[in-house]
């Protein structure tokens, strides 16, 4: 028998060796983590399917934000679950609403702290949707008028970033347009231009308290069986002003994920969602699985695949193996 010549096992046996021919690594830097900010005082709420993720009040978001930057992870992004829902969501514009308020606040404490805020409705309206309804249906056009007045109000009261989630067609260039004339033409779009209607979102319509009161979100959302389509979607946001391009969720996408890197230039994030983060804590409180290692793997194979960056509610325990040394 021929004598192996090629013995691939050799960069494998020591840990040395293979942190020096390691093809992809986690940083602080792929980081951005989800913060909930909700009305009330004196909260930190944790939501059962999503151990370790909180909602809090105006008065702790702050301690919250400091942990995020103390760990090094360098962005946040902001969901809101305001006091008052309408059937337009009209706190996502008032100089009051809660984003506006945390804004304002963490950017006075935490003034080396990026936020980004999600750009929708759906936490906001009596309905649950992420737009203005007629008949039944969100109105495409209708909703792009109050994505501009919510898009100037976030960029006045602070945010660094928007982050529009709510897969209307024209929304990148309508907010780009209405942020542009307001004399915000240096605030960058993180788009979600490739998000699913993905069974994976439970949890976050629970944290969130923004699961639709009737119907669904497929007629918005792409259909989890579409892969050419979330190409014209990334390239649509690209031609509108797109700065940072999106695909939601991640684990299940991954083959989306490496497309979209191929198909532009810009930076990819991608996002890591809730029922991901919750089916690993699941599994690791019953044992079935390594959290810690599952954890990891998961982030790494969202990176490998393209991600610039992730979107992550498993950001502070990744940050915290970091800054260990142990990843």
């Amino acid at each position: 028998m021929e004598f192996p010549k090629l013995r691939p096992r050799r960069l494998r046996r020591k840990e040395n060796i293979r942190r020096l021919v390691r093809e992809t690594k986690l940083s602080l830097d792929d980081l951005i983590y989800p913060i909930f900010v909700r009305y009330g005082q004196n909260i930190v709420e944790e939501v059962p399917s999503m151990p370790g993720v909180y909602r809090y009040s105006l008065d702790k978001v702050v301690d919250a934000v400091k942990e995020v930057r103390d760990l090094g992870i360098p962005a946040i992004i902001l969901f809101g679950i305001p006091e008052h829902k309408d059937e337009v969501g009209s706190d996502t514009w008032s100089d009051e609403g809660i984003i506006q308020r945390a804004l304002r606040l963490i950017k006075k404490e935490v003034p080396d702290m990026y936020l980004i805020t999600d750009v929708c409705f759906c936490e906001y309206t009596t309905h649950g949707h992420c737009g203005v309804l007629c008949d039944g249906d969100v109105h495409n056009d209708l909703t792009l008028e109050n994505l501009k007045k919510q898009a100037i109000s976030h960029a006045k009261n602070g945010a660094d970033m928007l982050a529009p989630s709510g897969m209307m067609d024209g929304m990148v260039r309508a907010i780009r347009e209405a942020l542009d004339s307001s004399g915000f033409e240096n605030i960058p779009i993180m788009a979600y231009s490739a998000k699913y209607a993905s069974a994976f979102y439970g949890p976050f319509r629970e944290i969130a308290e923004s699961a639709p009161a009737f119907g669904d979100r497929r007629s918005y959302q792409m259909d989890p069986a579409n892969s050419r389509e979330a190409i014209k979607e990334i390239l649509l946001d690209v031609q509108e002003g797109a700065d940072i391009v999106m695909v939601k969720p991640a684990l299940a996408y991954l083959d989306i994920i490496a497309k979209v890197k191929e198909h532009t230039l810009l930076p990819v994030c991608a996002y890591n969602v809730s029922g991901e983060y919750a089916m690993i804590k699941a599994g690791g409180k019953l044992g079935w699985i390594d959290e810690k290692r599952v954890m990891i793997e998961t982030l790494l194979s969202i990176k490998r695949a393209g991600a610039d960056m992730i979107i992550t509610y498993f950001a502070k325990d990744v940050a915290r193996l970091i800054n260990s040394g142990e990843v």
